[in-house]
Parts: structure tokens; sequence; C-alpha cells
């Protein structure tokens, strides 16, 4: 695994389904921790060296997803942009922020404003990505300006996140990912092959 993420991260060697019974087991013995204290618990977790973790970090999250406030956006944000990488970033953005983002409109308007300018792509891959479990409710308006924004792009991170993100709504609406594909001219060839995996041209 270490070898897998390019040698950046230390790791205990604990496979996820080991990991997972490890949290349940714990929880069932001593219950979730009061979500007052879930900022300071995710934070001294993510600051640990090995991956595990924050994996852990993002497991605690996930149990509150539906009962933090709005202001855990800084928490998250924090968390996308420290230690980052696509295993962290595209958890976070497909559970975490996309849950913030739909609970909280005037959250999204705020971050997604925020961070499609950012210069930390990983930030700009969140706003890609933070749609992947909305299915009928993803708004396809708002990706195909965001996946314009970052035409030109030569950060395989970027380009990767917009291929991914027009194939997920690609299961659902084949067509106009189909129609907006062959009308940007602009699109980089791993963004195009990666939107029309499934769907062919």
């Amino acid at each position: 695994m270490k070898k897998y993420m390019r040698d950046q991260f230390e790791y205990l060697g604990i496979k996820t389904p080991q990991s997972a019974a490890l949290m349940k087991g714990f929880i069932a013995e001593h219950g979730l921790p009061p979500l007052e204290k879930l900022d300071v618990i995710v934070r001294d977790l993510w600051s640990l060296p090995q991956r595990e973790f924050q994996y852990a970090a993002m497991g605690l999250m996930g149990k509150f997803e539906k009962t933090v406030g709005p202001e855990f956006i800084t928490t998250i944000e924090y968390l996308l942009v420290t230690k980052s990488w696509w295993d962290t970033v595209d958890t976070l953005a497909g559970h975490a922020v996309g849950s913030q983002f739909k609970r909280f409109p005037k959250v999204r308007e705020k971050y997604l404003k925020k961070w499609r300018k950012s210069k930390n792509f990983w930030l700009r891959r969140t706003t890609l990505l933070f749609q992947l479990g909305y299915k009928e409710e993803t708004d396809f308006d708002l990706l195909s300006e965001i996946v314009k924004e970052n035409l030109g792009s030569d950060e395989f991170f970027i380009n990767k996140a917009i291929g991914w993100a027009l194939r997920q709504y690609a299961h659902t609406h084949p067509s106009p990912v189909k129609k907006f594909v062959k009308a940007t001219k602009e699109l980089h060839p791993l963004s195009r092959r990666e939107a029309l995996k499934n769907i062919g041209e």
C-alpha cells in the first residue's frame, strides 16, 4: 500500500475490513464521542503519521454526517488541504462535503465560490467530485461550469476528476454527457476517455 501511495505516508498495515471491525468494536464498547469533541478528535487523528488514523477519522466523521452543523465545514476544509492525496480527498468530497453542501445551501455557496478559484488543486478537485453521490439531484449545469473553469489544466488529478464526474452523471444521463463532451473540444484526452468509458462516442 505504501508503494501504491508513492511512499508518501507510513502505514500500520491494517486492512480496511480489520480497521472497520476495530472501530465497530470500540464504538460498541465505549459509544460515540460527544459531538462537541468531534473536531478535536478528528484533528488529533489527522496529525498522527500512519495513514490508517486518517481513515479512522473519516470513518468517525461518517457517524456524524447528518448531525454536524454548518461550522464543521472549516474542519473539513482543513482536512482537504492537510496530508492531501486522492484517497482522503475523494472520500471527503463524496461524503463529508457532499453532505454539508446538500444540507446547508449557504455553506455550499460560500465554499464553492472560494474553492473554485483556489490555487490548491485538491480543493478544485473537490468541487468537481462533491456531487458524485447526488444521482438525480446532480446539478449538471454547475458541474459543466466547473469543468469549463478547469479546461487547459495539465494536472492529472483535475483531468481525471473531470472525466470521473462526467462518467458518473452519464450512468443516468448519457445524452447530456455525450453532447457536452462533443461540444467541449478543449477537454483533455484523459477527461474525454474517462467520461465516455461506459457510453461510447
